[in-house]
């Protein structure tokens, strides 16, 4: 909106679309009673003007807004983690949360709206083009929670400083004298996997320590990925004394290839995680991580989401929250003899 432009208001709307002010606030509000073509027309109108809906008050006998939880995958510990951060701040809010998978069904943000959605929050979950131009079509706000790829200009997220735990959980690994560390990443072009990535090779690269393309290896988030990837690492012929895995569960399958190979984590592997889920506490032994504020990042999200649907300004497309290093049990100083200069 330009400076000092007349605010669009619900009767512009209405005289454009030939209906009522009350119709137009029913679609503005989510509200089921209107005919779907009148629904499309004044919902194009709305986006075309740019209309920002007045700030909600929550007071009593006034319906809190509610906003959409989409998640892709299985609901693992860091997605349980996440929801606990948007369900806490919702509450704190007087809003109203849904979770739900993430759909590609046809209008499925036209859907949102008519149930009464007032944005969508996204965990990790990755929008294409169509789910964007879909949900800009509804006047529905997106924020991404920890996107997986580069968001489009037109999406809010919130994210954590992924560079600077790479290069933390790397420098810990450094600092108790190992040289030989690899790198056990998720999917190779996620945006997150490249900044934990690039925070390990800078680490290793000032410290003078060589990086065998063997050590690198991409994969999924998963447990199964550690397992197969550090079996692999463990199998070369000069393996590796410590690795950094690229979130907890990879951690945890790196731990267990090495137990089924008779190797003992720290005393003959160290491993590194990221996320400290709930799962880092609970492993054996509990597991060195790289803390990722991921309740906090959920309320954050919940808040932004708040914002953008009362028709709010916000001062950051991307927000990111520090992450901080947690040393635990599952990192040691190499054994004698296993030492490498740079």
């Amino acid at each position: 909106m330009r400076p000092n432009a007349r605010r669009t208001t619900l009767a512009d709307i209405a005289q454009a679309a030939g209906v009522s002010v009350a119709t137009v606030s029913k679609v503005v509000n989510g509200r089921g009673d209107v005919a779907p073509h009148t629904r499309v027309r004044v919902q194009e109108l709305l986006h075309q003007h740019d209309y920002l809906a007045p700030v909600f008050r929550h007071t009593e006998g006034v319906e809190s807004p509610t906003i959409e939880v989409q998640f892709q995958g299985g609901l693992k510990s860091y997605v349980a983690e996440a929801l606990e951060g948007i369900v806490d701040a919702a509450a704190a809010s007087g809003a109203s949360v849904v979770v739900s998978k993430a759909s590609s069904a046809p209008h499925w943000a036209r859907d949102l709206v008519s149930a009464g959605r007032r944005a969508v929050i996204a965990v990790t979950s990755v929008y294409t083009a169509a789910h964007l131009n879909e949900l800009a079509r509804s006047g529905l706000p997106l924020v991404v929670l920890d996107p997986l790829h580069l968001p489009d200009a037109r999406v809010t997220s919130v994210g954590a400083t992924n560079f600077a735990g790479g290069l933390a959980a790397t420098r810990h690994l450094l600092s108790l004298g190992h040289r030989r560390i690899a790198y056990l990443g998720g999917p190779a072009m996620a945006v997150c996997n490249q900044a934990r990535m690039h925070g390990y090779r800078a680490a290793m690269e000032a410290e003078g320590a060589r990086v065998p393309d063997a050590y690198i290896r991409p994969g999924e988030f998963t447990y199964e990925t550690g397992l197969h990837g550090a079996a692999a690492l463990l199998d070369l012929e000069d393996p590796p004394t410590a690795v950094f895995a690229a979130n907890d569960e990879i951690a945890l399958g790196a731990v267990e290839a090495a137990r089924t190979r008779g190797l003992r984590v720290p005393e003959d592997l160290s491993v590194v995680g990221f996320d400290d889920t709930s799962l880092a506490q609970m492993a054996s032994p509990p597991l060195t991580t790289v803390r990722q504020p991921l309740r906090e990042m959920g309320a954050v999200a919940l808040r932004t989401a708040l914002r953008l649907a009362n028709g709010e300004k916000v001062e950051s497309h991307h927000i990111e929250l520090a992450t901080e290093l947690v040393v635990r049990a599952s990192t040691a100083a190499p054994r004698e003899g296993t030492l490498e200069g740079g």
